[in-house]
């Protein structure tokens, strides 16, 4: 499979990775138990799209020097349609991760090491499905057929159950956790494991923050599913795949203290989200009937999270109690 990347720009983007990660973990912040302040998840969530925008500028002016201006700009599009649709279908999974701490009374202050633990996994997951992903779409084209055929079905199914939230309760995994492992009835800080002592004896606890990061990490891989078809619709290139991909999800701990205050706010976005993946569904399954162009892709992706935002806000607006 043919790809823009070589190991200079490979090792470009990993240095850029590695270092923000280090600076977002060691530097923002500092200690445990911080609870993230709205201005400081505004400023971080900037600074990420900032850098992600940034890396598409190096990107273009690269390949401008080395390929030509139409590759430049044809790939810095692909990168940048990848980069804003897995960030709105990322925007889903803030959500569900909002409703987890929200079930098990996780006070915010807690809530920054499970989002590390659960972005870490993110980042492991994503980049082993794209390189599968990347293998088997170069092997077998018709695999494109399955994957828009499975996105609009997810879409409509989203659409279609856009009201309901999962069960938390009677999660399968979080049964058979409960079965065969001690769980202490409270938190315990930001620990996930804890010794008390019965009868005598030592004991080892899990506490009720592990099976938050249990459904954290689930729910990571059932939006992985879902968002690593979609860019396959965008490109099959695996450099502008898995670069779009991590810089949409390194921002999303920044991105969802940032959300968490007015999520309520945006009671029809999922239907916005419903319709991206329909939208890319079918352009996947007209890929060898019509080619989407991909600056028409980018204007109808960006255009149905805008007006679903944008009637979310307003419907809200018209919820809220007059004075």
């Amino acid at each position: 499979m043919q790809s823009i990347g070589n190991p200079l720009i490979w090792g470009i983007f990993f240095t850029i990775v590695l270092t923000m990660l280090a600076i977002d973990l060691f530097v923002v912040g500092g200690g445990k138990e911080h609870r993230v302040s709205f201005k400081e998840s505004v400023t971080w969530t900037l600074v990420w799209i900032g850098i992600s925008l940034l890396f598409a500028g190096g990107l273009w002016f690269w390949l401008d020097a080395t390929q030509g201006a139409a590759i430049a700009k044809a790939r810095t599009m692909e990168y940048l349609t990848g980069y804003l649709l897995e960030k709105s279908l990322a925007i889903d999974n803030l959500f569900v991760w909002l409703m987890i701490f929200g079930h098990f009374g996780v006070p915010p202050a807690l809530q920054k090491r499970v989002l590390v633990y659960g972005i870490f996994g993110a980042l492991i997951l994503r980049t082993v499905m794209i390189l599968v992903g990347a293998m088997l779409v170069a092997r077998f084209h018709w695999i494109l057929y399955f994957f828009g055929a499975f996105l609009l079905y997810t879409g409509v199914k989203m659409a279609w159950f856009a009201e309901e939230e999962p069960d938390l309760e009677n999660n399968a995994l979080l049964l058979w956790v409960r079965r065969h492992i001690k769980i202490t009835p409270a938190l315990h800080g930001e620990r996930f494991f804890v010794w008390l002592t019965e009868a005598g004896h030592r004991v080892r606890y899990a506490t009720p923050l592990l099976l938050v990061l249990i459904l954290v990490e689930i729910s990571d891989i059932v939006f992985a599913v879902d968002s690593i078809p979609a860019i396959f619709a965008v490109t099959t290139d695996p450099f502008i795949v898995l670069t779009s991909n991590i810089f949409a999800i390194l921002g999303l701990r920044a991105m969802y203290f940032m959300l968490a205050g007015m999520a309520d706010r945006f009671s029809l976005l999922k239907y916005g989200l419903a319709a991206v993946l329909m939208f890319v569904g079918v352009k996947m399954l007209l890929m060898d009937v019509y080619h989407i162009p991909i600056g028409f892709s980018l204007a109808v992706i960006a255009t149905l999270i805008g007006v679903s935002v944008g009637l979310s806000l307003r419907h809200t607006a018209r919820q809220a109690p007059r004075q």
